[in-house]
């Protein structure tokens, strides 16, 4: 339900500021349509096998189901890349090069995104790799029990394991740390800090909201990967249910946390929120230019 209703308001913020949306914030986007198709296409039948207590459809949903999970994953994780990798270029570039950055190009790469994505969620299907049920018989992922005893198996994990986490997870960290000691340096220079600039400091808030995003999702799948990583190499038998099934819940969580994120970092979409509130509550008019963007609200919550 958190999932859904945020991204939904992430969504329908971005459709009424369209035209004012800058070409980083396409991948924001990307983000929240990804989080939202994973919370539409699987969630509900992992409840209604939790009810069940026993996975339902049998194996064509569970191939589904995992197919499903891998393609938002990676597509997620490589969106979060490309976020850093943009954020890094605008912090670090000269103006004139931050420019270059135009929306097509951002809808290209998130066009290759999800192309790299569903490669990835295809190859198990065509033989490399395997998709089966999790340890606790209610979810369907990468059968990671089975690659132990097949090289083809485990040449897949690990190719999957370095083009689709690791490589991400570095990119993403070595950005942010560029941008922190850019930041740094910067803040040196200017030894007043009233005479900070503001776009200064918009930026850093920027980049602070990128780098919660990124460690709340590298935060929620690092168990569910260190599970998974464990049973390559040991019968699945070797680990609880539980230990299996809370990383599992863990991450599947990471889709709900980035409203949040943008509703504390973005006044712009606190204000949106705070509309969209407005007009499903209550009957009330408001003008929304942005000069009088406050007063619309204020006058609103009055009503």
């Amino acid at each position: 339900i958190l999932t859904i209703l945020g991204n939904s308001a992430v969504l329908a913020t971005a459709v009424k500021r369209s035209s004012l949306l800058k070409s980083p914030e396409l991948l924001t986007v990307n983000l929240a349509v990804a989080d939202i198709g994973m919370a539409l296409s699987m969630y509900p039948l992992a409840i209604a096998s939790a009810w069940n207590h026993a996975w339902l459809g049998g194996d064509a949903s569970c191939v589904y189901y995992a197919l499903m999970g891998f393609l938002f994953g990676v597509c997620s994780m490589m969106t979060l890349c490309a976020m850093a990798v943009i954020r890094f270029l605008v912090t670090s570039s000269a103006k004139s090069n931050g420019n270059k950055i135009t929306k097509n190009t951002v809808c290209i790469l998130i066009a290759f995104i999800w192309l790299y994505s569903l490669l990835w969620a295809i190859l198990p299907l065509v033989g490399w790799g395997y998709y089966g049920p999790e340890p606790f018989g209610i979810s369907c992922t990468i059968a990671w029990s089975k690659f132990h005893n097949s090289s083809n198996g485990f040449s897949f994990i690990l190719s999957m394991f370095l083009l689709c986490t690791v490589l991400p997870a570095l990119t993403i960290i070595a950005c942010y740390l560029g941008i922190a000691w850019k930041v740094h340096k910067a803040y040196q220079e200017i030894q007043n800090v009233d005479r900070i600039p503001n776009a200064a400091k918009l930026e850093k808030k920027l980049t602070l909201m990128a780098v919660l995003i990124s460690v709340g999702f590298l935060s929620s799948w690092t168990p569910y990967a260190a599970a998974s990583f464990w049973s390559i190499f040991n019968s699945s038998d070797s680990l609880q249910p539980v230990v299996t099934l809370l990383p599992c819940l863990f991450a599947k969580s990471s889709t709900a946390y980035n409203p949040f994120i943008y509703y504390v970092f973005s006044k712009t979409f606190r204000c949106e929120i705070k509309r969209l509130q407005c007009c499903c509550g209550c009957r009330v008019h408001y003008f929304g230019s942005d000069n009088s963007a406050d007063n619309a609200v204020s006058t609103m919550w009055g009503g």
